[in-house]
């Protein structure tokens, strides 16, 4: 049974709207809210619009106990929630009324539901739409194509449409296009007759006869050349194929499910992949979002990562870092990062510097790395230009929010006024940080831990930045 807790203003108007007890266990204490988490699963919360003390530090502090448990507010208010109360998962209208918002509590309940059918961790809208897709399309037969960053659960997606399909008692056959040469797809594709080409010395069964009757999942579609995408659009148009070296056509009953990390708009403009092809296999699109634009999946994630490993634990520094990060390897660069902690401290906690370094770690990895496997030079060099790209944002938006809010004015009321000149405007980003550095040694009297507390960092990084600027 699912469980639901209403947390309550016994004074507000949402309080006296309707009989809340016939919906969840109702609470007016947040004492009694971490006392309800503790004990029990708790599927949802519902917040009453009026109840300003459940903030984020609260909402992280409840989904340690269970990092899917939603919370969503209610009252009468139409503003958007907003990306300031992003741990928020959504808002209710109490104008809907009993009936209507048990009905609204029934759609987030079974969204949850399918999520966790389909294996799929978070809490995130765009997860919970693709969850939906695959309710609506897995039991159909029609070409889905998923397009989504490398690491991001292509497979996992695929994998969710073939096990709730009619195909499910057949196989599912997966292979990545991107990772073998065009002779060697082919022959893996299609199969091959004994002589067909040297050293195929016997005849050989492809992926296709393999999955007759299921599912194949063609992994990077968008890494396939002419030759093999022609061969590929005549299996989508009629089920034939031809294996290599034989004049004899074979059927195969396969649903095909296709994946690719480009856009292939792209391809097809510059002529390197079918329009046709990308129609056939694209009748259904399901996109999936970047780790980075989905952040509140992050906690759960990594409950999900550390099931098995209880007394593994995070600072709530540490969390904080991890969300403002912007993992351009996705939940496979989370995976590892969470694989890691398992090796080194699996009775510890997880503290910031142990995440600063892992940070570091990757982006001198993605500095130095000369060619991603699987790919061209000129792809692999547009991937490590792109990730840069991405790392450096980030570095700059956190460097610009702690000097924002650390740089001394001389006019109290100056932050209501328009400033006439920019102090900023010039500035290199290493002085920007330089003086800010400068500004929190003097808020803290010199003392470094309270500095990097306030700066949000570790105290091993600190005093490597303080030696880097000769403030030490």
């Amino acid at each position: 049974m699912n469980k639901i807790i209403i947390l309550l203003d016994p004074n507000s108007i949402v309080a006296q709207a309707l009989n809340w007890h016939s919906i969840g266990t109702v609470v007016y204490e947040i004492a009694e809210l971490y006392q309800a988490v503790k004990e029990n699963v708790i599927d949802l919360i519902l917040v009453d619009e009026s109840r300003s003390d459940l903030k984020k530090a609260v909402a992280t502090k409840i989904r340690r106990y269970n990092g899917l448990t939603e919370i969503w507010r209610m009252g009468y208010s139409k503003t958007d929630i907003g990306l300031d109360n992003n741990f928020i998962d959504g808002q209710i209208s109490v104008n809907l009324g009993e009936d209507g918002i048990i009905k609204k509590i029934k759609q987030i309940l079974h969204a949850k539901q399918l999520l966790n059918h389909y294996k799929i961790i978070g809490r995130s809208s765009q997860m919970k739409l693709i969850a939906e897709t695959i309710e609506r399309i897995a039991p159909t037969d029609v070409s889905v194509l998923i397009v989504g960053p490398s690491g991001s659960g292509k497979e996992l997606v695929a994998r969710a449409l073939h096990n709730n399909s009619t195909r499910v008692d057949h196989s599912f056959v997966a292979i990545n296009c991107g990772a073998l040469a065009e002779g060697v797809l082919e022959s893996e594709l299609f199969g091959h007759e004994k002589g067909a080409f040297t050293g195929s010395i016997s005849k050989k069964e492809g992926l296709f006869f393999k999955a007759d009757g299921g599912t194949i999942f063609l992994d990077e579609i968008g890494e396939t050349k002419a030759d093999t995408q022609v061969k590929l659009l005549r299996v989508l148009e009629d089920g034939t194929y031809y294996p290599v070296g034989s004049s004899t056509a074979r059927r195969a009953n396969v649903r095909v499910i296709s994946a690719t990390n480009r856009d292939l708009t792209e391809a097809i403009a510059e002529h390197i992949f079918r329009e046709d092809l990308y129609f056939r296999i694209g009748v259904v699109k399901i996109i999936l979002p970047p780790l980075f634009e989905r952040r509140g999946d992050i906690q759960p994630l990594l409950q999900h990562f550390w099931g098995n490993y209880r007394n593994l634990d995070y600072s709530d520094s540490a969390l904080e870092l991890l969300t403002k990060y912007d993992w351009p390897g996705n939940i496979r660069q989370l995976k590892n990062f969470a694989d890691r902690m398992t090796a080194l401290k699996p009775k510890g906690l997880v503290d910031m510097e142990d995440v600063e370094q892992f940070i570091d770690e990757q982006h001198t990895i993605i500095t130095n790395l000369p060619v991603s496997t699987g790919k061209t030079v000129e792809e692999a060099g547009q991937e490590l230009i792109y990730r840069a790209i991405l790392s450096l944002g980030n570095e700059i938006r956190l460097l610009r929010d702690l000097i924002t809010a650390h740089l001394p004015t001389e006019n109290p009321s100056a932050e209501y006024q328009s400033p006439k000149v920019n102090p900023l405007k010039g500035m290199s980003i290493e002085e920007m940080e330089k003086l800010m550095m400068q500004q929190i040694l003097i808020e803290t009297n010199g003392n470094r831990k309270e500095a990097a507390k306030k700066l949000g960092i570790g105290e091993r990084t600190l005093y490597r930045k303080l030696k880097k600027y000769n403030l030490s």
